[in-house]
Formats: structure tokens, sequence, C-alpha cells
């Protein structure tokens, strides 16, 4: 960010409550704009739908100021929960015309398959953080009155949730959930999936007999390539032409990655499940013994002691990817990671490939800032986005390290109060990049303030 930057965080993170003010009501503000009738859309301009994760960190956002929102938030995301549990990605608005996003309904054909929806979705998921914003949102609540009525409405569709990428998405067998498409990590174009999307036949030719909606909103440089998106939607087909079933994956489909995010993840869901059990009056057990059985799988499967941190593993060669991306520190969210890997991890934070420190002089990139294929502008290729900072400024905070966690808070905060609550930003200057008016920004913006 540079030092103008380091100033302007600084004054967000510890100025005035006029500033503070300021910056709450530009998020509230913008949360509102983006209200669409029983859910948040993530930007009027690239994302019109309803999505997945956004929807859970919105939530934790608007349990402070629309604490009744919050709860329709989550609902009408898990009114499109899919017969065998899985919430689908995105959740498409039918009023809104045919090729208002890119690929649409058309492209997923959600309506053919038995046990979908009646309102179209996509076939993929993404990485299952609803059990903890469930759990946030009853904490942030005003009243836990109407909180507490919300996770018992909740509770049952969360552990279908669970139940559906514990019985379907273990492809491996050996207790971590598969992802099916580098969109299900919610980091889609991250150097992460380069060697396992190298294997997706695919040509960036492709293309050329569709209309990408996202560039006509960003900047194409900003972007996947066209070559990203032929392969997307080449793994799209694949899935979809199997009727979006998961017996197949091991034999037919071509990629199956190992996240360390969605895992997180996952074992964080069981470890809030745990919690919300006990507040409506079902057992803790079970999901507190799943939890322990992930955090020993994550361990045993995608944590690197050379390299002290987790990657991703690929399937199809059974090899952990080798890029050092900002997914390797997120299994600091789980509070029963063993101290010596969350010592690595805090080690691989500081480290100049991410920076975080106490004092902060330039933002958490998503991606190693000393690799040479690091791009400051592009996606998730090197840009700082505030959902990643605040998952392991959460870690950071689980696992007694609260000075780091108060440099990325100012960090973060002090991004949105220098370019606004843009969709992300620069890792270096803090310039915002993307929508310049982004939910989930504003909703995480809303939570740090509040700390």
């Amino acid at each position: 960010m540079g030092d103008a930057g380091a100033t302007r965080a600084d004054a967000a993170g510890t100025g005035g409550p006029a500033d503070a003010a300021v910056l709450r009501r530009l998020a509230v503000d913008t949360l509102d704009a983006n209200w669409e009738h029983d859910h948040t859309v993530p930007s009027r301009t690239l994302y019109p739908h309803q999505w997945s994760w956004d929807s859970a960190f919105i939530a934790i956002g608007l349990a402070q100021v629309r604490p009744e929102r919050a709860w329709r938030e989550l609902a009408s995301l898990f009114r499109a929960q899919w017969a065998d549990g899985r919430v689908p990605h995105i959740v498409f608005n039918p009023a809104l015309r045919v090729g208002a996003y890119f690929p649409g309904p058309e492209m997923w054909r959600s309506a053919d398959v038995p046990g979908a929806p009646t309102v179209a979705t996509s076939g993929l998921v993404q990485p299952p953080v609803h059990a903890l914003a469930a759990l946030l949102a009853y904490r942030r609540a005003p009243d836990p009155t109407p909180a507490l009525a919300g996770l018992r409405r909740l509770y049952p569709a969360l552990v279908a949730q669970q139940r559906y990428l514990a019985d379907r998405r273990d492809v491996a067998g050996d207790g971590l959930v598969c992802i099916v498409h580098p969109w299900e990590s919610g980091l889609d174009n991250s150097p992460a999936w380069d060697e396992p999307m190298a294997a997706v036949p695919a040509e960036a030719a492709v293309m050329r007999a569709y209309r990408r909606h996202d560039t006509t909103h960003a900047d194409a440089a900003h972007r996947p390539t066209d070559l990203d998106y032929a392969r997307y939607l080449a793994i799209v087909a694949a899935y979809r032409d199997h009727g979006y079933s998961d017996r197949h994956l091991a034999t037919a489909h071509p990629f199956l990655v190992e996240c360390p995010l969605f895992n997180a993840a996952f074992g964080a869901a069981e470890h809030a499940l745990a919690e919300i059990a006990a507040l409506v009056g079902d057992d803790p057990g079970p999901h507190r013994a799943r939890a322990a059985r992930i955090t020993e799988a994550l361990l045993r499967r995608l944590y690197d002691p050379e390299t002290g941190t987790f990657q991703p593993r690929d399937l199809r060669t059974d090899r952990l990817v080798s890029a050092r991306t900002v997914l390797g520190l997120t299994p600091l969210i789980l509070p029963d990671l063993p101290t010596r890997q969350a010592d690595a991890l805090v080690v691989e934070a500081r480290s100049a490939r991410f920076g975080v420190a106490s004092l902060m002089d330039r933002p958490l990139p998503t991606y190693d800032r000393t690799a040479p294929d690091f791009e400051p502008l592009r996606y998730w290729r090197g840009p700082s986005w505030l959902n990643i900072g605040w998952l392991v400024r959460c870690g950071l905070l689980g696992h007694g390290h609260p000075e780091l966690a108060a440099g990325l808070r100012r960090s973060m905060i002090g991004l949105v109060a220098g370019a606004g609550c843009h969709e992300y930003f620069h890792p270096d200057t803090g310039a915002g990049l993307g929508s310049p008016a982004f939910s989930w920004t504003a909703a995480l913006l809303l939570d740090l303030l509040a700390d």
C-alpha cells in the first residue's frame, strides 16, 4: 500500500468515532443498494444473482445492522438446496433477462436434474462457511430470541449440507472433500489450479461462440483469460452431462482436487455446528468428533512439512500442488489445529510472501508476492480480498496472535477507507479493483469495525 496507504490504514483502524461512522454508513448504504427482495447480490453489475459463500459473509455483516435480513439472506439461499443436500454456488434470479450473466441458467440446465429445486441454479458448491456465518450472525444479533429461532430453522439444512459433502465428495475415501471445479474453491483462477487445469483439454478459441459478461464490466486484464474460461466450461459440461452425479467423479471427471480452504471451512463448520447443536438442544458430540477427523485428515493429506504450509492435492496425480497461495494459511481457522502447524502457518503468513505484521505496509495478497508469475491486477493471482483476510484474521485470533490480527484488521479497514467497498484491491497500492460496490467487502467491513 505504501506509506500513504499505511497512514490511511492506521487512521481508519485507530481513528475517532467520526471516521468509523463514515465507513459504517458506506457499508450499510452498499448493502442496502444491493438488497434484492430476499437476498443481497454481490454487485449490481458483475454479479446480479445470489452467490453461496457471498451470502454467508453478507449475513455476518447484516446481523449487526439489518438482523432480520441476515436470516432472510441465509434462508433464501437454503431454499435452493438440492435434495441431496448440496447448496448451489449460484441461485439465479428468474426476473433477470437471459444473458444477464454468463454462464447463465441455459448452461447449467438444473431443471433437467431430479432433486434440483424449482428455481434455476448451478450444480457446483462453494466453501461451506455457512454454519460459521449462522453462528456469528446469532452472536452479533442485538436480540438473541429471533436469532435463536433462525438458528433452529437453519440447523437441519446446515447438517444436510455437511452430509452431502462427506457422503458424496470424499472421492479418495480419506475424509476430505474434493472440489470438482476451480469455482468451488471460491478462488477461481488461483495459481493453485494451474497444474490440475493444464490437464483439462480446451482451447481459448472456444470462447468465440460465447459473450462473456465479466469483461464488459471489468478490464479483461484483471479477469481470468479466455483459456481459463474455456477450461471452466469444459469442466462444467463434463459434470452437467453426468447429471451432476458424484458417482462418476473418480473415473470420468477432469478436475479433482482437495483444497485446503474448502476443507478448513468443512471442519470449521462442524465446530460451529457443535455450538449450534448445544444452543438448539441437539447433541454436539457427533459434530465435535467429525471436526477432529477432518483436522486429522487435513494434516495427513495436505500439510507439507517442507514448506510449513497446506497445499492442494491433485487427485489425478496424487501430488501436492507447488504454488504457495493464501489457501495454505486458511486452516488457521480450525481451533483444533495443532500448535506446531499453527506456528508454521504464522511463519508463512509473516514471510515476504504474504507480509502479515502488526504494522503492515501492504495488504495481504492471495499469492506469493515473491513468485515470478505474481500478477497484482488479475483476480485471484495476487490481489487482496477482504474475505480471505477476514478468515486469516479469525485464525490468528484463535491461535493467540492478537497483534498480527490487529495489523491485518487495520490494513483491511484502510483498503476500504482509501478506495471504497471494492471487490478486491491492488496488493501494493491498495487501489480498488473489480466491482466498486461489493457486498461482502461492505459486510465484513462492518464486522471489522464492530470489534
